[in-house]
């Protein structure tokens, strides 16, 4: 567990995690980094999130385990004995929120589902994850953020004009649950807080994806069109997202309000350009973009990317130079906002991750960098906690129902190199 906690917002609060891959662990992690002590409950052969896109290029680490599952602590439960499942019943119901993304119906299944908790526990927050949510004809299909990019519209609309459908770079869809799931969680807090009240949330892919794209949703509303492909060009307006093409590399520009377009127009020398008929207004510039793009692209295409953006940038117009990764972190914005953070791997190594994407001033931050735990690592620990005791630790371990590293086992449960021994991802 980590220290300096103490004035942390969800310090004192209690969390477990029924978790795989990102939604339901991303949720818990924007706990965790707020405080709360995160109970990860994990089969014999971990999230699954463990053994994605490790490599020998990533020295055997799971970077979207990293990603999403620092500072917790990990028991590994056999689910599927009636000890393991009772075990993992005593902890759920010890915690202020259960947050789980399992296959709708598995839960249930062993009695960890929200309404059999909750009748026990009323007060509990029990939030749940799906691909498709649970009241339709697709409530049992296994969800991953692919299908839900593909079912939403998000892939009809992403991609060039004329190409074929594309999916976003990253798992758009899973990240945004994930704080979508959190914000549901924290307002079911507050309200708890008050009232001592509990609260029953579920949330899916489908219908986070669906959210995301409100705009598009608000827009073919009102025209009755379904929307286009457009490529990085805004569709309804001009300039807008546009790429063009720089000396060493791309960059993207927004002018198409009135008065940002009359400002690009004077920052590439040409003011007479702000009242051609082909661009006078921004209607007009979507109907003549490909005339609009060359006149840029012959503004810019000698001129590196900063150099660009700070031309652009003194007459006021919206303007970003296309980075890739290693530039990001080497961004003396990025530096200064302390966006990323190090993790420590587990195996002596530290990674650079992003952190939460804001601060507050007035929370104590621990000094130590936060570190992903080993599958099982925390088991003793915890079932100590839970009130067993060393022997039937060591009675549950022998058994398959629970795992831990050897070392804890040979320690005991509740010595102290049973709650600090690293077990490797």
């Amino acid at each position: 567990m980590q220290t300096a906690r103490d004035n942390k917002p969800l310090a004192g609060v209690r969390v477990v995690e029924f978790g795989q891959f990102i939604a339901g662990p991303g949720a818990t992690q924007i706990l965790a980094d707020l405080g709360a002590d995160v109970i990860k409950i994990e089969s014999p052969n971990g999230d699954n999130g463990r053994r994605f896109g490790v490599n020998a290029a990533s020295k055997g680490r799971s970077g979207m385990f990293m990603a999403y599952n620092r500072g917790k602590r990990s028991i590994a439960l056999d689910l599927r004995h009636p000890d393991g499942a009772a075990i993992a019943r005593k902890l759920a119901l010890g915690a202020d929120v259960v947050v789980q993304n399992t296959r709708v119906g598995v839960m249930a299944a062993i009695g960890l589902d929200a309404a059999t908790l909750r009748e026990q526990k009323p007060g509990l927050i029990y939030a749940s994850i799906s691909g498709f949510g649970t009241a339709g004809p697709s409530r049992q299909r296994p969800g991953l953020d692919i299908a839900a990019q593909a079912e939403s519209g998000m892939m009809s609309l992403t991609g060039e004009p004329g190409g074929t459908p594309l999916k976003t770079g990253f798992a758009v869809v899973d990240a945004a649950t994930a704080t979508a799931t959190a914000n549901a969680i924290l307002a079911a807090l507050f309200r708890n807080a008050r009232s001592g009240e509990g609260a029953t949330i579920e949330t899916s892919l489908l219908a986070v994806a669906i959210g995301l794209q409100a705009q598009i949703w608000a827009e073919y509303g009102c025209s009755g069109r379904l929307p286009q492909r457009a490529g990085n060009a805004q569709p309804l307006v001009a300039p807008a997202a546009d790429l063009i093409k720089v000396s060493d590399g791309y960059i993207v520009l927004s002018a198409y309000m009135e008065d940002h377009w009359k400002r690009l127009c004077e920052a590439i020398g040409q003011p007479e350009l702000a009242t051609d008929s082909r661009f006078a207004t921004s209607n007009a510039r979507v109907q003549h973009r490909p005339a609009l793009m060359a006149i840029l692209h012959d503004a810019f295409g000698t001129l590196a990317g900063e150099e660009v953006r700070a031309k652009l940038e003194a007459f006021g117009v919206v303007v970003g130079v296309v980075r890739d990764y290693a530039q990001v972190q080497a961004s003396k914005d990025v530096q200064a906002c302390g966006i990323f953070q190090s993790v420590a791997d587990g195996l002596g190594g530290e990674v650079q991750v992003p952190g939460l994407p804001f601060s507050l001033a007035d929370a104590t931050q621990g000094a130590a960098p936060a570190r992903v735990p080993g599958l099982g690592e925390h088991s003793a620990e915890i079932l100590q906690q839970a009130g067993f005791d060393a022997a039937q630790a060591q009675v549950l371990a022998e058994a398959g129902v629970v795992a831990m590293p050897a070392s804890a086992r040979a320690a005991g449960a509740g010595s102290p190199a049973s709650a600090s021994t690293a077990c490797p991802l």
